[in-house]
């Protein structure tokens, strides 16, 4: 049994939901659990129409719905045949469950109504893929993931309630897999007991398909992504980039850390837990051996080169030539915490401490003010991160030729520059 996780890029055209079929024609004969995000740009254009509707702009928040009404209508046409009617009264059903909602007035949280908007996403492409993969000939039935998996009500960023969704997971989705073979669901969505909808925070979908393969006890996941596989860099910044075949957990966590756009941690602990690995592969072309990430130990990495821009320089400096101790430290550590910022890298010295921030113009002006409490504060914008593991001699060199440096840092895994940026 394996668990699929299709994002947003494959299926935000026709042509790439139509290159499905040849992927599960691949793997017939295999249970398979299926989630699939939103289309393309669908949960940006969700996120106008709950930001319009929170601003009381009814009008503008319903216009922009109805073009997601249409994309929706458009595609569902362009690929469906006899099941176009059933698959127009389900997403019917969806748009009406958000419409309902819109013609109101807000009166709780903005990530209340972020969740209950944004969700409908997920719904709406799973609808179409599904109808459209039964229609191909590849049988499969759709889950309303709002069924299965239960969270709490921290809205934008809900934790799952893993004991009854287990329960839901053997009550519905174990049978439906071994009567059908494929399953399809939604990733990034979830339901309070009250059957409000909730999201699952960043790389929710990621996380949602780890849930399943934990809960199911997979064999492997798979995420599906329009790129060969893991890299040891952007491949849009450093041309000479090339495929890491091999990692393990660790190793991705500490790559996300440091910024690089790989698995999301919280991804990789539900599979750590059961050492369930998982494949990273392109669906643009199946024959890529892609990625595979595992528990074990892997020797011989490439130096994986992460380059953050648009970064910001806090510098902190006691009031009273004090120095800066615990307190100090603690203190700052709670403004990031409540202000969902991390540091990026950080040095401490006798009377000051330095850290590296992502641009973030609204919650940089409110962390210096706070900050303002116990230091002397001074930002330094417009910089970018250089970091390195599994450096070699001469790359940081070579990197950095001919750009300012201000900050260095080096471990025995790791180097990390900070520059500026002209």
């Amino acid at each position: 049994m394996q668990v699929f996780k299709f994002g947003g890029a494959s299926v935000n055209s026709l042509e790439r939901i139509r290159s499905l079929v040849q992927i599960f024609r691949e793997n017939a004969g295999q249970s398979i659990l299926v989630v699939i995000s939103a289309m393309g740009k669908t949960t940006n254009a969700l996120e106008k129409v709950a930001e319009s509707f929170y601003r009381q702009d009814k009008e503008k928040a319903l216009q922009l719905f109805d073009q997601i009404k249409q994309e929706h209508y458009q595609t569902a046409k362009a690929l469906l045949t006899a099941s176009y009617h059933s698959c127009e009264e389900q997403l019917l059903n969806f748009f009406t469950e958000v419409e309902w909602l819109l013609h109101d007035q807000p009166v709780q949280s903005y990530d209340y109504y972020y969740d209950q908007i944004v969700c409908i996403g997920e719904l709406l492409s799973t609808s179409i893929v599904s109808a459209f993969l039964n229609e191909s000939g590849i049988k499969n039935e759709w889950l309303d993931v709002r069924d299965i998996l239960r969270t709490d009500d921290n809205f934008r960023d809900a934790n799952i309630d893993w004991e009854f969704s287990a329960s839901k997971v053997n009550q519905l989705v174990k049978p439906l897999l071994a009567d059908n073979g494929i399953v399809l669901t939604q990733g990034f969505i979830g339901s309070t007991d009250e059957n409000e909808s909730t999201t699952l925070g960043r790389e929710g979908s990621d996380y949602s398909a780890a849930v399943f393969a934990n809960l199911l006890n997979a064999e492997k996941q798979t995420i599906w992504k329009d790129v060969a596989g893991v890299m040891n860099a952007d491949p849009k910044i450093f041309p000479t980039a090339q495929l890491i075949s091999t990692l393990n957990y660790t190793e991705v966590i500490e790559m996300a850390y440091y910024g690089a756009q790989v698995i999301h941690p919280k991804t990789i602990k539900p599979l750590q837990n059961k050492g369930i690995p998982l494949q990273v592969k392109c669906f643009l072309d199946t024959s890529l051996p892609g990625t595979l990430i595992h528990n074990e130990p892997v020797k011989n990495l490439p130096p994986i080169i992460v380059w953050k821009q648009a970064q910001v320089l806090l510098q902190l400096k006691s009031k009273d030539f004090s120095f800066v101790g615990e307190k100090p430290v603690a203190a700052l550590y709670h403004i990031f915490a409540q202000h969902s910022m991390r540091p990026n890298m950080t040095q401490n010295g006798a009377i000051s401490f330095t850290c590296v921030l992502d641009e973030n113009a609204e919650k940089l002006e409110q962390l210096a003010f706070e900050a303002a409490q116990f230091f002397e504060v001074s930002m330094e914008k417009g910089l970018s991160l250089l970091t390195i593991r599994h450096n070699v001699p001469g790359l940081l060199d070579q990197l950095i030729q001919g750009k300012e440096w201000i900050l260095k840092q080096e471990t025995r895994e790791t180097v990390q520059a900070l520059l500026k940026t002209g």
